[in-house]
């Protein structure tokens, strides 16, 4: 689904389904994901939202069924070499 870019501190891109009434949210640390169920009075209040973040945290996040679409990968920190 086209997501559109957003103005936040912790969301870059948001889309949603008004047939299906899916809601995904693609944070800017790259992780995606999609929640079911999410109806369309939540999708206007996230993009009128001033603050999409707290928006999502009180009103989507806990509410709705989330489904990972692109998990957050840890970054593999590289094994020191202990050579003595």
């Amino acid at each position: 689904m086209p997501r559109q870019p957003v103005q936040s501190t912790a969301i870059a891109k948001i889309g949603y389904s008004k047939h299906r009434h899916i809601l995904e949210i693609e944070f800017v640390n790259g992780a995606v994901y999609r929640y079911l169920d999410v109806p369309p009075a939540i999708y206007r209040g996230l993009m009128s939202a001033g603050s999409k973040a707290q928006f999502y945290d009180f009103n989507v996040k806990g509410h709705y069924r989330s489904i990972p679409i692109r998990p957050l990968q840890k970054q593999q920190v590289p094994a020191k070499n202990h050579s003595d």
